[in-house]
């Protein structure tokens, strides 16, 4: 009989923390963006807002850099911006933990395979997200 190892999670341990860390990440993400739009009309409440117009390069908070200097000053959209980005990287840190489970498995492929969708994941994002 195959003993077995108690120090790394095993399959379905694996399921239910994946599943967790979604459901984590998901929860962090709509709090963080509550937050800053709560902040955002308590201090911005009286501004009109031309929705017929829009301007994708006006942002001040359009690299990581950008959002947590914002974060330092306290910035509403900074902290709604904080809160997309943890929506963003929930799913790639689903990837990240998926390559660790799949190598605690010894189960190679499935690690070059998570190897690789990480690795077009962040170089899809590096343009984006590095402005």
């Amino acid at each position: 009989m195959m003993k077995k190892d108690k120090d790394f999670p095993r399959g379905k341990d694996i399921e239910i923390i994946l599943g967790t860390l979604l459901r984590v990440g998901v929860i962090a993400s709509m709090s963080v963006v509550l937050i800053g739009g709560v902040v955002y009309l308590l201090f911005n409440y009286s501004g009109i807002i031309d929705y017929g117009t829009f301007d994708a390069h006006r942002t001040e908070f359009s690299s990581i850099a950008a959002i947590f200097l914002g974060l330092g000053r306290l910035d509403s959209e900074a902290i709604i911006q904080f809160g997309v980005l943890l929506l963003i990287f929930t799913p790639i840190l689903r990837v990240v933990f998926s390559i660790f489970g799949f190598l605690t498995e010894r189960d190679y492929l499935y690690v070059l395979i998570g190897l690789l969708v990480l690795i077009v994941i962040l170089f899809s994002l590096s343009n984006r997200l590095t402005g």
